[in-house]
């Protein structure tokens, strides 16, 4: 039981630790003074849960911190299948080229 517990949190733990790709950028000169801007939109200082983009951002007097919210399919068939974002999700599905109605198998995604 102990040996389990000591999994569940290290696994916890790993999860909270891989976020998908983050960026920072710096406040740069012309700047709105009361927040941070982002692909032409200007979000208030503070924390940004989801921004129309599929982004979770952190914006302070000295920049903008943000992490996608998804991950990039990796493995699956390219020749039968293809990868379309759901921006409603913030996720990809993975669909067949001929009918996509249905859903193809993956085996990986990227961060």
């Amino acid at each position: 039981m102990k040996s389990f517990l000591v999994f569940l949190v290290a696994m916890g733990s790993i999860v909270t630790l891989g976020d998908a790709g983050c960026m920072f950028e710096l406040r740069k000169p012309g700047w709105p003074y009361k927040g941070c801007m982002m692909n032409g939109k200007l979000y208030p200082f503070g924390h940004i849960e989801r921004t129309e983009d599929c982004h979770k951002c952190d914006c302070d007097k000295d920049g903008m911190v943000c992490c996608s919210l998804y991950f990039s399919p990796g493995e699956f068939d390219r020749e039968k299948c293809k990868a379309v974002f759901n921006r409603k999700r913030c996720d990809y599905d993975v669909v067949q080229k001929d009918d996509p109605s249905k859903m193809c198998s993956q085996f990986a995604r990227v961060g």
